[in-house]
Parts: C-alpha cells; structure tokens; sequence
C-alpha cells in the first residue's frame, strides 16, 4: 500500500497556509486502508485569522476539531465539495481527519449512496452515532501525534465495514482517472473498463459522489493550479492539450470557474507574493450566476 502523499495538489497558495499551520498526514492502521486513505492532522495558533482556500479531492472526510472560538471538540462529515472549499481560521485549533479512498466512505455508511454527503458538511453523529463529543475530544486533545493517530485507529475499527467488491472497483477506477492524462472522455473511459457509460455514472453516484467527468475535471484542475503555482514558464495552451482539453479556452474557463481566477492571474499573484493581508492569492468564491465548469474534452494525448 503506497505511503501518504506529500504533494499538496488542490491547496490553494500551499506555501502561505504551511507558513500558518503545522501539517501532516499519517497512514492508518493496516486493517483501514483499503478504504481510508490516509489521516491528516492540522494545529494553528494565529494572531490573525486566516482564510485557507482549497480545491478538494472527489473524497469524503470524516474530521474531530476544535476550535477555541467554537467551544468544545465535535465531528463533521464532509462530503465532496462541488466547487472552492474555504475554512476561516482564528486564534487557536485543530483538526484530526480521516480522508477516506474516494469510493472508499460507503463500507461505512452502506444506507445512504455517496451523493447524500456530496457538497454538505453535517454533524458526524448523524451519520454515526458514535462521533459523540467524547469521541472527539480524545481524538483532538492527546499533545502527540501518535496519540492522536491511535484514537482515530480505535474510533474507526469500532466501526462496522464489510468489503465491497463495488467499492473497491470505484476506488480503482478513480485511481486510473488519476494517473493517466490520457483518459479524456468518459465514454471511452467506461469502453475500456468493460462498462456502459450510464453504469459508470451510477457505480460513481453511488460510491464517490460525484459524475465521472466531475472526477476527471478536478483532477486536471489540481494539476494546472499546481503548475500555475510553482512554475513561471507554463505554456497553457500545451499544457491545455495535455489535460484532454480541445483548447486553452476551455481550460482557462474550468480553472476560472474553480479557483475563482484565470490561471494566469492566479500565477502572477503567487508569484508576487499574493495578497498582502494574507500572504495567498486572491481567490473568488464561484457565485450562483457563474457557469458550472466542462469536464475535459477530447485532445491530443501527451
């Protein structure tokens, strides 16, 4: 099973929000990781607030925070955000999260399909009656990570979960998804897995959340803002091509749609340093009017 990855892909502005808040990530316990993927851990003490923007992986997470200006710790599921997700954090807090395998959160939660969660974020216990407020303050209140990582192994072998040979295919097919830049339409895709197209839809309704093509396009949106963030010589309208995408028109309209920048703004401003309150580049949360981003069309292969 591969280690927690270290790349920090749908971070909006990685360096600002590293420089504010300690970050890792932790793998589980052998028997969870067919399903979790891995656990992430955040502390932060800020003498100003700051908002951290972020375009999430097509996954669900079950995180145990506390935040001094909140009160006491409590658990929330969080479904897969549609679009930016920002979280505002002030003064003192943490975060202990499990981010499941993308298919990977219905063995938990069998009675619902996935898109119950997609785009909510919902009190823990109304999924899983053992995310009381106990549980979560002895997952966030231990000082070391190691503590920590044990209470969140403890709290999710409790849990019951039966392997799922659907599942497991979801996670798969997400995986090549992924990987390969060469996946550009979904029905070619759903071919070369022996599916039909409205099969592959429903198997993803179910199991991850969200469309196919919404799996495609977030992937291929992390790695343009990863580009757009760390390189000044991107030439976009290659680069376009290489996503699957039919021109750089396109590309420049789903990153826009997303992060809520063109990509070329978002780059100019990561690299002078982006917004001088925050440290991070100006971002604009999508609003209702905004068109809903295209998955990737079809494009020369790289």
């Amino acid at each position: 099973m591969e280690a927690p990855r270290h790349d920090t892909r749908g971070i909006v502005d990685p360096s600002a929000l590293l420089n504010r808040v300690r970050f890792r990530r932790h793998e589980p316990a052998e028997p969870l990781r067919r399903y979790v993927e891995w656990y992430w851990l955040i502390d932060w003490d800020l003498p100003v607030p700051y908002a951290s923007h972020i375009v999430p992986h097509p996954a669900v997470n079950l995180t145990f925070q506390w935040d001094e200006a909140e009160g006491p710790p409590y658990a929330e599921v969080t479904g897969v955000a549609l679009g930016l997700y920002t979280r505002k954090l002030t003064g003192r807090g943490r975060v202990c999260g499990a981010k499941f395998r993308p298919g990977g959160f219905r063995p938990y939660a069998p009675d619902a399909p996935a898109s119950r969660w997609t785009g909510r974020v919902l009190p823990a216990q109304e999924v899983f009656a053992q995310a009381t407020g106990d549980a979560a303050h002895a997952i966030v209140t231990p000082a070391d990570d190691a503590a920590r990582v044990a209470a969140l192994d403890a709290f999710l072998l409790a849990l019951p979960c039966a392997p799922d040979p659907q599942a497991d295919l979801a996670i798969d097919l997400v995986r090549r998804i992924r990987a390969d830049r060469t996946v550009c339409r979904v029905g070619d895709f759903a071919r070369e897995q022996g599916l039909s197209v409205r099969a592959l839809q429903r198997l993803f309704s179910t199991y991850v959340g969200v469309s196919p093509k919404r799996v495609l396009l977030r992937y291929r949106i992390h790695e343009a803002l990863d580009l757009a963030g760390t390189r000044s010589d991107v030439d976009w309208a290659t680069l376009a091509g290489e996503l699957g995408y039919a021109d750089q028109a396109h590309l420049v309209r789903d990153f826009t749609a997303t992060v809520g920048v063109p990509p070329t703004a978002y780059a100019a401003d990561a690299r002078s340093g982006g917004n001088a309150d925050q440290g991070t580049p100006k971002v604009r949360e999508p609003g209702p009017t905004d068109p809903a981003p295209r998955p990737p069309r079809a494009g020369r292969a790289p």
